[in-house]
């Protein structure tokens, strides 16, 4: 706020405003009664209550002072008196929690506001308002309502109909609701025909106009219609878990963590004035359904009602929802501009990208989302453009949303032993045909980061567990030359069917798989192909142990009944034929970097070019190491640890592509 303006004096006046009136409701509870000052004090008794633009509506009749000991029933009503009408914030009203027939006391500075052609006063600046309980009776029947539900009736008032604002969309055209809906916990789709619960409130096209009337509590009768954009999961905060529905827990596999995550359905929403809200839905127990809602959802219109504002959020607060939205942006179709008639002619898309979101949640037992899948898709729908990897490497900009198809050759779990498990990056090598089917394209292979944030399903992490898998990655981050799957971003083994290609190659590899090789262009954490010839063995790290031929466990132990022979816990068995595992470390020279020391760490189990090498030094005893000096090896397929120019040193890893 500028220094001495008119929004800082109003923000000054606002806090002593507040603090003014919670010292005032304090001091009444500490006095436990009525404040004896009974100058200026008006006494009303309610008849009806409605709400209007966040206001709480009181048609209420002017009492005489009464004793005391009069039920609010008996209290007598003043003829001479006539009809008022008192306005309460929603703050007042929500301390108040009135009911027709309560009494309230309305302390000064109260003020009477007389409208021109209307004949009933409004009574405003009702802060230091009082309900008073006149009776045992009175009290009783306090304690019984305050267990029972009410429904204030709202009356919906359009921006247009406020303004006179033409609108053409007749379909939207807001009117008063009167009507009083109690929303269940449910989701509906075009096939719920009979259950139409929503069908009978009014229907607005703006999430600013719905959040400015319905404010941060909820909203009840009202409900806005919207365009999904994206479907995708968060993973769930810790207090917000509520009900599992996954249909079957996570699966350990090699590169997630054991334990079933608690993930939260999400939807990305955009209004016809081109606003954008994050709507979060019920929990799950997996992503795995999120590959039905993607197809089923995306593009579609929607109906929310039950919602309520859980952050209003900034393009400095969540860069990575931001950047999904400016994907999206502009809009592919024009979009109503608030305030302006919506002719053709004034529409435009020349617009700022939104600065900033509303994240909505769902309000226990009164979410509705009312997806029609039969109607066609919206206009306003941005599917994934799919690009291919070549193009998606010279992009200049930074934190741009991609979508791509790719082949998985090999994954990597970060290996920091101080992270935990289920927090550690995935890195993901992968490469398409743009980069495989084109001479000198450098790189072959990309690698592609899995953040913790990203939720993967099961079938995903199942799938590249046993073999190499094409996928594809809705909306991954490019940025600072690499691809990294943050949250928003969805892994998918099967293509969205409303996704659009821009001429981007999209074949399938057909050929074998060719890797960059070693050279002075190497980088840290990529893959690469190898060969040269045998200078050195680190005789001091070489090693092996024993397996179990069954399932593949590493810490064997005698077996108690016979010394002789291995025993595997987790087989419960004896093993009689264990898989000997070996390490080696050998130092090559390579003519592709001839002047960096190159240490690769090879095994056994996955060595073919060296299996005769490990055979020779750690099987057979009576070969010496200076017979295997001078052994040509390559090509092998090797994942590079780190790569150094002081000193000039490269160590690598043999690995096996899937």
């Amino acid at each position: 706020l500028c220094r001495g303006g008119l929004a800082e004096r109003l923000c000054r006046l606002q806090n002593r405003e507040r603090s003014a009136i919670s010292f005032w409701r304090h001091q009444c509870i500490s006095d436990a009664k009525i404040p004896s000052d009974k100058s200026g004090v008006l006494i009303v008794k309610i008849l009806e209550m409605f709400e209007e633009c966040t206001i709480q509506v009181a048609i209420c009749q002017q009492l005489e002072q009464s004793p005391a000991t009069l039920s609010s029933e008996d209290a007598v009503v003043s003829a001479g008196e006539p009809i008022l009408k008192v306005l309460f914030a929603r703050e007042t009203a929500a301390h108040l929690k009135s009911r027709p027939h309560d009494v309230i006391h309305i302390y000064p500075p109260w003020q009477k506001l007389i409208l021109k052609n209307a004949d009933v006063p409004v009574i405003m600046n009702t802060y230091f308002s009082q309900k008073v309980l006149l009776s045992e009776h009175s009290e009783t029947r306090e304690e019984t309502h305050r267990l029972r539900k009410m429904l204030i009736r709202k009356n919906i008032i359009s921006l247009a109909q406020t303004f006179r604002l033409d609108d053409l969309d007749g379909e939207l055209h807001q009117q008063p609701s009167d009507n009083q809906v109690d929303c269940g916990l449910q989701i509906h789709d075009n096939r719920d025909s009979k259950q139409r619960p929503l069908a009978q409130s009014a229907v607005n096209d703006s999430l600013l106009e719905m959040v400015e009337s319905q404010g941060a509590v909820g909203w009840r009768e009202a409900q806005v219609r919207v365009v999904i954009q994206r479907v995708y999961c968060l993973p769930a905060k810790e207090g917000h878990r509520s009900h599992v529905q996954g249909k079957k827990p996570l699966c350990a596999t090699p590169i997630v963590n054991s334990d079933p995550p608690n993930v939260r359905l999400c939807l990305l929403v955009q209004d016809a004035y081109g606003m954008f809200s994050e709507v979060q839905l019920q929990s799950l127990g997996s992503a795995d359904d999120v590959q039905q809602y993607c197809s089923r959802w995306e593009g579609k219109f929607c109906c929310l009602a039950g919602m309520k504002i859980l952050q209003r959020t900034t393009r400095g607060r969540t860069l990575g929802l931001f950047s999904l939205i400016d994907s999206l942006w502009p809009p592919v179709v024009p979009v109503k501009v608030p305030g302006q008639s919506q002719d053709s002619e004034m529409t435009t898309t020349n617009l700022p990208p939104p600065s900033f979101c509303y994240i909505l949640t769902v309000q226990p037992g009164e979410m509705h989302v009312e997806v029609d899948e039969e109607e066609q898709i919206s206009n306003l729908y941005q599917p994934p453009a799919v690009r291919g990897l070549k193009e998606i490497l010279q992009i200049d900009g930074c934190n741009e949303r991609c979508s791509f198809w790719a082949q998985v050759l090999y994954l990597r779990l970060q290996t920091k032993h101080s992270v935990p498990v289920n927090q550690r990056e995935i890195w993901l090598f992968v490469t398409d045909s743009t980069l495989q089917n084109v001479a000198h394209v450098t790189p072959r292979v990309v690698a592609v980061s899995v953040t913790a944030s990203c939720v993967l399903s099961t079938e995903i992490t199942e799938a590249l567990s046993v073999a190499s898998r094409r996928v594809f990655f809705k909306d991954a981050l490019w940025g600072n030359g690499r691809i990294i799957c943050v949250e928003r971003t969805v892994p998918l083994l099967q293509k969205p069917p409303l996704c659009s290609a821009a001429g981007a190659d999209l074949s399938e590899l057909t050929g074998p798989v060719r890797l960059d090789e070693l050279d002075s262009t190497t980088q840290t954490n990529s893959i690469c192909a190898l060969r040269g010839t045998v200078v050195g063995v680190n005789e001091s790290t070489a090693f092996s142990w024993p397996t179990c031929n069954r399932c593949g466990n590493g810490k064997l132990e005698l077996c108690p009944q016979d010394r002789d022979l291995l025993y595997c816990n987790q087989c419960s068995e004896v093993v009689t034929s264990p898989v000997l595992k070996m390490q080696l470390e050998v130092f090559l020279s390579c003519p592709s970097r001839s002047q960096s020391t190159v240490r690769v760490k090879v095994w056994h189990k996955m060595s073919f070019g060296l299996f005769v090498l490990i055979n020779m030094l750690l099987s057979l005893q009576s070969y010496e190491v200076q017979s295997v000096l001078g052994k040509e090896v390559g090509l092998l397929n090797c994942y590079v640890h780190s790569a150094t120019s002081h000193p000039n040193c490269v160590a690598l890893e043999e690995i096996v592509l899937l």
